[in-house]
């Protein structure tokens, strides 16, 4: 079975966060740690905060574009409280 995720990551010279979409999160990681990734080789190391997964990929589709949304920013800071207040 395949399964499709939607993530997040943090990068650790800024704390600014990235939100993406992968069928594979260790490779996905990598890719952005190791600069292969345009929008994110300038701000590495990044490391993974947060992850869900999907059977569907439409779904895990939906769900990138809410947490890329203003409410999905705001869910995103109130499930990871903890972590924001470090």
């Amino acid at each position: 079975m395949t399964f499709f995720y939607v993530y997040v990551i943090s990068s650790v010279k800024t704390r600014d966060l990235y939100i993406g979409y992968t069928q594979n999160l260790r490779d996905r990681l990598s890719a952005h740690n190791t600069g292969k990734n345009h929008s994110t080789k300038h701000k590495k190391p990044w490391k993974l905060i947060y992850f869900e997964g999907y059977i569907d990929k439409k779904d895990a589709l939906g769900r990138e574009k809410f947490l890329k949304s203003g409410s999905g920013k705001r869910y995103l800071h109130k499930q990871l409280t903890n972590y924001f207040q470090n």
